[in-house]
């Protein structure tokens, strides 16, 4: 098989990953491609024979010199698609702040299109629609994403107006923001709170105001990802419920946020277990929502708890 125009349309992609980053890793670059490091090498070594003025540095990676530039690269009809998913995505789950400012980069994406793949885009982009159930930002605060942006980029720290849920009040804290995640559909960012002298989470649709201060960060953070996965030392009750195995599979997204820990088959049913943080209220409440599929094996205050909120509510119906 010739692999000729595999490798140059791999190299040709190299050029552009070059361009759309201050410093691109070899490792990177041979993830993305699915290939040897050893091929990279011989990649770049051929960029630099056609005259691409690359420099590298042991360790760190490739770069292009300052002021070199492609011309503009022409897309593809599957790439051309994929605006079009993008756009939609951005219109409902972003701000209105960012998604003006998206719209605008797409008018002049657009505009160096084809002809023919304006037309494409033009005949599917009307038959895409995407559907939010909540809002995800306070009308109040329009510009959410974008001054989280930049605090990160800046390193700035915000102010923030932020309405929290247990005690509906409103308070005021100085934060450095570490960085932005949407986790069951919502919009989260977590940062350092100067008020509670610890790392926090918040909501975006519970934010009343924000903006960026002239205040630079006082700590150096680690990635988002450390503090996601990091073990929370909140108390646990350990759950196991029985639940039909026809409905055990529509649970699977949802059970991650009420602490799963592992599942098996037991004559035919599942048993899942649990390490929860919310017997009380949180647990018991999802639990009921499927509850007459399902059996609870512990704990007993479990039990009780799913009784009490079963008698609220026939109370409430009489």
């Amino acid at each position: 098989m010739d692999e000729t125009p595999k490798r140059f349309d791999r190299i040709v992609a190299i050029l552009i990953q070059l361009q759309s980053k201050k410093i691109v890793k070899a490792q990177e670059l041979a993830d993305r491609f699915d290939c040897s490091l050893r091929t990279i090498y011989r990649d770049i070594r051929t960029l630099e024979a056609s005259g691409v003025p690359i420099y590298s540095e042991a360790g760190v990676g490739y770069a292009l010199m300052e002021g070199y530039r492609l011309p503009p690269v022409m897309f593809t009809r599957e790439e051309v698609s994929s605006f079009i998913a993008a756009e939609k995505l951005m219109q409902k789950f972003t701000d209105p702040s960012l998604g003006s400012h998206y719209a605008s980069a797409m008018y002049k994406l657009k505009s160096v299109l084809r002809s023919t793949d304006k037309d494409y885009l033009s005949n599917i982009e009307s038959r895409v629609v995407m559907q939010t159930a909540e809002p995800m930002f306070n009308n109040n605060s329009p510009n959410t994403l974008e001054v989280l942006f930049e605090g990160i980029a800046e390193k700035k720290q915000i102010l923030l107006t932020y309405k929290t849920y247990e005690r509906d009040e409103t308070t005021q804290r100085n934060l450095e923001p570490v960085g932005v995640f949407h986790d069951n559909n919502n919009w989260y960012f977590l940062g350092y709170c100067h008020l509670r002298k610890d790392y926090r989470q918040f909501r975006t649709d519970r934010i009343e105001g924000i903006k960026k201060t002239d205040l630079d960060f006082t700590i150096e953070h680690n990635s988002l990802e450390t503090y996601l996965t990091k073990t929370d030392t909140c108390p646990t009750t350990k759950v196991r419920i029985l639940i039909d195995k026809k409905i055990a599979r529509y649970l699977a997204t949802e059970r991650k946020y009420h602490g799963f820990i592992s599942e098996k088959e037991i004559d035919g049913k599942i048993e899942m277990t649990f390490m929860c943080r919310d017997i009380e209220s949180g647990f018991p409440r999802w639990f009921l929502m499927f509850g007459d599929y399902a059996t609870i094996l512990e704990p007993e205050r479990l039990k009780t708890r799913a009784l009490e909120l079963l008698e609220i509510n026939r109370q409430r119906l009489l």
